[in-house]
């Protein structure tokens, strides 16, 4: 069979990714508004990272033995010999983009969210994605345990307004670099005692980073870390101390929560506290959102030594649990037959726009019947009739098309009439 005769691929969407079409988005819309809107009120501003950065990147700020950076990077070498990583996350490009542009010295508060797509190249199933979506939020240079409280309570806020029901806040400490080596050194004492049981990963993970063993899904292996060596055993004083702070304003707040020994989060930059929103009928993959403190990556990559907590939510799984649906767009269907009709509707619908109404204009080509016909198929709220007669008149006509009734009159009296009712 010749070239030109083999049978055309189907063209489809890249395994692992979605199109979010209309009628999905503007659920979308509505959790991106809602977290904006309640951010800012926190005193959160808004940072836009690039979506591509150096691997060294995350290899440094991630941590070199975590799950992202060894198994789920989408990582290539570009034209110029250079490697080039998708970003997994967002943290990391958040502090080089403090670093490189010294926001440190701007005398602003130090809080930020963003919201935008990730990439992990992990195996698609549903609700997981090779490109996906997060509202990540980030506080820096703001060491008190109260801030670890507040972002808590803004985290389950934002699920509470968007009504995501049935969940439960874990939190935790994962100590820092005086506390953790020797809580590390005594998780991988135990776990040599166990290792014929753990999966051939936890096997590796014993000697890169036995905490790493607490994020597996292998039951056997959950089974087992549940005897392993609590966290709080071996907190030092200050880490001791600031955690129990984080529980008094988490209860100062009125914020349930519960103490999770064997939460780590998966991410080696984490110091002091950590914490995940999960939902309980959820299953294993029941986390919601998570976050933590990570007081030391700035000073890894060779910034000012300031401290930093946040937490990530990812979009599509945060969607997925809501019963939210989009109210039905109110807007104007223009209705027009010949050239000075099809002038008049391209100058009232833009004076219509202008007033803040929506207003649509098809030119199709289509008779009178055909149009009231497609203005019903799309849902119009309101027609607007333009023929010879109105045009005659310099009046129009409009028509609720829930209710059948005609208002007729001049299109700034028309105009008034609909912003009363579009808002």
């Amino acid at each position: 069979m010749s070239s030109d005769q083999a049978p055309k691929k189907e063209l489809a969407a890249v395994k692992g990714t979605h199109d979010i079409l209309p009628g999905e988005v503007e659920i979308w819309q509505k959790v991106e508004t809602t977290a904006t809107r309640l951010f800012e009120s926190y005193g959160y501003r808004e940072l836009r990272a690039p979506i591509i950065e150096h691997t060294e990147l995350f290899e440094k700020g991630t941590g070199r033995t975590t799950d992202v950076v060894t198994k789920e990077m989408y990582t290539f070498v570009d034209k110029g010999g250079r490697s080039i990583t998708l970003r997994p996350e967002y943290t990391p490009s958040v502090a080089r983009a403090i670093v490189e542009h010294r926001l440190d010295l701007l005398g602003t508060p130090m809080r930020y969210y963003y919201i935008g797509p990730m990439f992990h190249y992990d195996k698609p199933q549903k609700g997981r994605y090779r490109q996906f979506h997060q509202i990540d939020v980030e506080v820096f240079a703001e060491k008190d345990p109260a801030v670890d409280a507040e972002i808590i309570e803004m985290a389950d806020t934002l699920l509470r307004v968007l009504g995501v029901a049935e969940t439960e806040i874990l939190v935790n400490s994962v100590g820092c670099k005086a506390c953790r080596p020797g809580y590390s050194r005594a998780l991988r004492a135990q776990a040599e005692k166990v290792r014929g049981g753990l999966c051939e990963d936890c096997r590796r993970k014993i000697d890169i980073n036995p905490l790493r063993i607490f994020d597996c899904k292998v039951e056997l292996c959950r089974a087992l870390a549940k005897e392993f060596p609590q966290i709080m055993e071996f907190l030092c004083s200050e880490c001791r101390d600031h955690f129990a702070e984080v529980r008094k304003y988490l209860g100062l707040a009125g914020i349930p929560h519960r103490v999770e020994p064997n939460l780590v989060r998966g991410l080696d930059y984490y110091t002091k506290t950590a914490f995940e929103v999960i939902n309980r009928g959820g299953g294993q993959q029941n986390a919601v959102l998570g976050g933590g403190r990570y007081d030391d990556m700035m000073k890894d990559f060779g910034g000012p030594d300031i401290c930093g907590i946040g937490f990530a939510c990812g979009v599509e799984r945060l969607i997925a649990m809501l019963s939210f649906k989009p109210e039905p767009r109110k807007f104007v269907y223009v209705v027009h037959a010949g050239d000075a009709a099809k002038a008049k509707a391209v100058e009232l619908a833009r004076l219509f726009r202008v007033g803040g109404v929506e207003t649509l204009v098809e030119f199709a080509g289509r008779g009178f019947k055909s149009q009231f016909g497609r203005a019903d198929k799309l849902g119009a709220s309101w027609v607007l009739i333009i023929g010879e007669d109105e045009l005659a008149k310099g009046e129009f006509l409009l028509k609720d098309m829930a209710t059948g009734t005609q208002t007729s009159g001049s299109p700034r009296v028309l105009l008034a009439a609909l912003q009363g009712r579009v808002g």
